[in-house]
């Protein structure tokens, strides 16, 4: 396909999204530039006083955040960054350089493996080793038991590429215990931190002081509009601002960044614990609709959910299911499903789709869920069977 039809498939995707009556969560690319921009001049003033200057490099609005992000984490210092990609590159290289040992220990699909172009390297000079391949967080005996030193433990909070997944309370204090035998630091891939307290039956604070940093994100389910702080000890945040110019990110003026995850700390934090609980109530309703259709075979994953985002796998090319998912949108006004993604190890015509539930999901019962899936298992049936069962 080209990038002219791409962009056209684009286009009509958001349309449909956009149009939807009913969705399990609206994401900020369901919004124009004028929806957007029209509403965060209305709501700013509710969260900062907009007669106050603009930041400049730093300070104002963007040191309200800081502060605030700091607090809520229960860590010393916080300082904000324009992406979460170059925060964790930040902190990984600056405990590198503080503990002597430029290997970081994390799993094969996090975040700076899978979706940062092998920067952890190319950048920052640094090597990764894998406790485990599982698709779960590596268990305290696998971290204890790495046959090379490591100078720093990132876990990932939820795990996004394995399902959103999570260890339990327990499981997380045992592998940074194991960590800290090996006399290394503790780093916290938190970019969805805010939405794991319900799983974990604890507050942001306990669960962000068992590491010595993390790293939240803004936009990922506080609806910013981007932005991402690291917090930690004092001196390490007054380093990583000093890498945070030498890689580029000491940006002029970030308000509107800014003046968003004041926004979101303000309204969609409070909320995402009845995400989580909701995302359960829609899973299981997915997975009993599936289980009664025709569909050969299905997983939902993790059932029930770990926090408000899981997987849904089904033996379809992901074309069809795109097709699908937008034709339901069109015709029905329903988004169920978004984006479907080949499976990551090319098994042919096996995919899967990525589930939010936020505010406009909390209207679902599961028998809307059930009556969505219903609609909806029937549409790729009828793709394949169109294209000769190829």
């Amino acid at each position: 396909m080209g990038a002219l039809d791409e962009q056209q498939q684009q286009n009509r995707r958001l349309t449909a999204w956009q149009r939807s009556t009913r969705t399990l969560a609206r994401m900020s690319a369901d919004h124009t530039l004028a929806e957007r921009l029209a509403a965060l001049a209305a709501d700013a003033g509710t969260v900062h006083d907009l007669g106050a200057w603009t930041d400049v490099y730093g300070g104002g609005v963007v040191g309200e955040v800081e502060r605030r992000t700091a607090d809520l984490l229960g860590m010393e210092a916080a300082a904000f960054f324009p992406t979460g990609t170059m925060a964790q590159q930040v902190a990984l290289r600056c405990w590198a350089g503080r503990t002597g040992n430029p290997v970081v220990a994390l799993h094969p699909l996090s975040h700076p493996e899978v979706h940062e172009r092998g920067a952890l390297t190319s950048v920052s000079g640094l090597r990764t080793v894998h406790p485990t391949t599982a698709h779960r967080h590596a268990t305290a005996d696998e971290i204890r038991d790495l046959p090379e030193p490591f100078g720093t433990l990132m876990v990932e909070l939820p795990l996004r590429d394995a399902g959103f997944v999570l260890p339990s309370w327990e499981e997380l204090e045992a592998a940074v215990a194991a960590a800290r035998e090996r006399d290394a630091v503790v780093h916290l891939d938190g970019a969805r931190l805010w939405e794991c307290t319900p799983h974990f039956g604890r507050g942001l604070p306990e669960i962000a002081t068992l590491a010595d940093s993390v790293y939240v994100s803004f936009y990922k389910s506080l609806d910013g509009l981007s932005g991402a702080v690291l917090a930690g000890p004092e001196s390490l945040v007054e380093e990583a601002r000093t890498w945070r110019h030498r890689y580029g990110g000491q940006v002029f003026q970030q308000y509107p960044a800014a003046l968003s995850a004041l926004l979101g700390l303000d309204r969609e934090l409070p909320r995402l614990p009845s995400y989580v609980a909701q995302a359960k109530v829609v899973a299981g309703a997915m997975a009993e609709a599936f289980a009664g259709s025709s569909v050969p075979w299905f997983r939902v994953h993790p059932e029930p959910p770990h926090t408000h985002q899981f997987r849904v796998w089904l033996p379809y090319p992901a074309e069809v299911l795109d097709e699908a998912s937008v034709r339901q949108a069109e015709e029905t006004g329903v988004t169920l499903f978004r984006r479907w993604s080949a499976a990551p190890a090319g098994l042919p015509g096996l995919s899967f789709t990525e589930v939010t539930v936020s505010a406009p999901g909390l209207e679902w019962t599961a028998d809307d869920v059930r009556a969505a899936v219903a609609d909806f298992v029937e549409r790729p049936e009828r793709a394949v069977q169109g294209r000769g069962g190829r």
